[in-house]
């Protein structure tokens, strides 16, 4: 019975299928009405405008200013002198021609931009001649515009899309503008809104008529959202002038909420000659500095070895694994033998006697290498102690990405067993032999926004809030909730160590950085600096840093600054530390002997001992 009528049933389930889905096509859904009609419509975009950018005391720092692109719809054209546009359009023959080709290949009926981001005193001169080519139309958007010539490296900058950017989002079209690098790209999905579209109808001689069907199919543009940073205007405009003339930066942070107040690093550049259409031009030239680097975010992305600082994380594990407390003493002379042959120098007199709190003011080596062998010794192998040590530093946040919200950064790099199993046989290597990780030198590589954090924690007394950039927003949405992370170390701990910080800047070696009426925990650090110049290992002068919160009761910044090439931390990094941290807390600096030694001074001698010439080859 079925297979008498299966040709039959069949045939009419075909039937039925073609004909409910040619009546859902003609009659129910109308968008295939409106896309077949396409070829008479104009679609004209309609850019919201680009989200601004604030301080976190509502201060502007990034709007927009009015701009506009040159369209043209190729097959709408007419023969013209192409010697005559190019002239109007500042072009030669070639570039235009060049420019009018690629959007014919794009499309002959899609409009395609042929000139973009014209000023508004440019668009007044185009637009009265424009009526003499047809096919040519200014669509208006609105370009950037940066209040201050700071910040550029956390701000970022937007440019056009490329290729690669379609293909990832098909949201954007050839000559739309895009966020790269820092809050522009991070939060470039809020920051941009969502466009909307204007339909035009056409007639048969592709001249636009008016709006199609009175604006029914037009789509609204999406407001974008304004975004306020946690950054300090103030505070960044001061420390990028402390560092006129000198390589490195400041991070500073509010231990509290791990805000970022300042984020500096010099040398680098106007974020305004990245607008326009010298853009590309003025970026070739910052990324062809390969001396000076502008473009490298140093604070986010430089891994240093951290110096004397990371003394005092090796003193509070040595105090959680039970090795040392506040009172152990060891005696220095001068330095300490750690192997056959092998000194470990340090600036103590011959029998000096330290505890925990005096070793950390007087930056004992020997104090910390004893208790960095206690921590290694303290487990049942080298590896266990290594490890151990190692995941005390990683609940610091060290060796790891933050997961702050900018798209650049660097892990670090603290090392465990199985690196220096690779290395050395196993079990062919014992505390002694990686001894210069008590001091901060050795393997470990840091991040200043990773010292800088830490320094935050201890300031906590024990835990941070994952730093971050962004405060708040105008329509209270899109806001990432940064956690608060727990240290391995129990808060009894930190105690001693902060004591130990304060007499640092009130007894040791950071005196310079004293503050009537502030209590400035700190420590100091000269770190060693090598780097491979025409192949070869080439020690250069040290780099200063300096780490340090304040006021030690109820903190309100903690900061890490380092100065390149700066020599010891209390010549550099200590008294520009102390000179923000007084800005910030007080609002004005009464130090003006300090301030402008340190506005004035300059290490452009110290970095042309090295880099002067075009004859060295650095390996990286």
């Amino acid at each position: 019975m079925i297979r008498k009528y299966f040709l039959q049933i069949f045939t009419f389930i075909i039937v039925f299928t073609f004909t409910i889905r040619l009546i859902q096509l003609q009659l129910i859904n109308s968008d295939y009405k409106f896309l077949s009609e396409n070829n008479a419509i104009l679609e004209s975009p309609i850019f919201p405008e680009r989200g601004f950018i604030y301080d976190r005391n509502n201060k502007i720092l990034v709007a927009n200013q009015p701009g506009y692109d040159l369209m043209v719809i190729p097959e709408n054209t007419n023969k013209f002198d192409s010697i005559e546009l190019g002239k109007l359009l500042n072009l030669s023959k070639n570039q235009l021609n060049l420019r009018l080709s690629k959007a014919k290949k794009f499309s002959n009926k899609i409009p395609s931009i042929i000139l973009s981001e014209i000023s508004t005193e440019e668009h007044a001169f185009i637009q009265e001649k424009l009526w003499n080519y047809k096919g040519f139309y200014l669509q208006r958007k609105s370009i950037r515009k940066y209040f201050h010539d700071i910040g550029a490296n956390f701000l970022g900058y937007i440019s056009e899309v490329n290729e690669n950017d379609i293909n990832k989002d098909p949201y954007y079209q050839p000559g739309e503008l895009i966020g790269r690098q820092g809050i522009e790209k991070y939060y470039e999905d809020i920051l941009r809104g969502k466009k909307g579209v204007n339909f035009f109808q056409k007639d048969r001689f592709n001249s636009v008529i008016g709006s199609f069907q009175d604006g029914i199919h037009d789509i609204m543009p999406k407001k974008a959202t304004h975004i306020t940073l946690t950054i300090d205007l103030e505070l960044q405009k001061y420390g990028e002038s402390l560092f006129k003339n000198k390589k490195g930066g400041i991070v500073a942070i509010e231990p509290e909420t791990g805000e970022i107040l300042a984020l500096v690093s010099a040398p680098s550049y106007n974020p305004n000659i990245l607008v326009g259409r010298e853009r590309s031009n003025n970026y070739k030239k910052l990324a062809g500095d390969t001396i000076s680097k502008p473009l490298f975010d140093r604070g986010l992305q430089a891994q240093y070895s951290p110096g004397s600082p990371f003394k005092v994380l090796n003193a509070l594990i040595g105090l959680q694994e039970g090795v040392i407390n506040q009172n152990t003493e060891y005696s220095c002379n001068g330095g300490h033998f750690y192997a056959k042959g092998a000194f470990m120098e340090c600036h103590c007199k011959i029998g000096t006697k330290n505890n925990l709190i005096s070793a950390i003011y007087q930056s004992c080596n020997t104090y910390f290498a004893n208790t960095y062998k206690k921590i290694i010794n303290s487990k049942t192998s080298s590896s266990k102690g290594v490890d151990s040590w190692k995941n005390h530093l990683s609940s610091f946040g060290l060796g790891a990405y933050l997961g702050y919200d900018l798209p650049i950064g660097k892990p670090g790099f603290i090392p465990d067993s199985k690196y220096y199993n690779k290395w050395y046989k196993k079990d062919g290597w014992k505390a002694p032999t990686i001894i210069s990780n008590s001091i901060g030198q050795g393997e470990v590589l840091t991040t200043p926004i990773q010292m800088a954090n830490f320094t935050a924690a201890i300031a906590n007394r024990g835990y941070f809030i994952t730093p971050h950039f962004i405060k708040s927003t105008n329509d209270n949405k899109n806001i990432k909730v940064f956690k608060k992370n727990y240290t391995s170390i129990d808060s009894i701990h930190f105690k001693p160590v902060i004591e130990g910080m304060e007499k640092v800047v009130k007894n040791g070696t950071a005196r310079i950085a004293k503050i009537n009426g502030i209590n400035i925990c700190g420590k100091t650090g000269t770190v060693e600096n090598f780097i491979k110049l025409n192949g070869k290992k080439t020690q250069l002068t040290d780099h200063s840093m300096f780490i340090a919160f304040a006021p030690k009761d109820n903190p309100k910044i903690a900061l890490a600054v380092f100065v390149e090439n700066g020599y010891w931390g209390s010549r550099w990094a200590a008294p520009i530390a102390s000179l923000m941290i007084e800005k910030y807390l007080n609002n004005n600096v009464k130090r003006k002997w300090l301030e402008n030694r340190m506005l004035n001074g300059s290490l452009e001698s110290e970095y042309s001992k090295y880099f002067s010439g075009k004859s060295f080859k650095i390996n990286e």
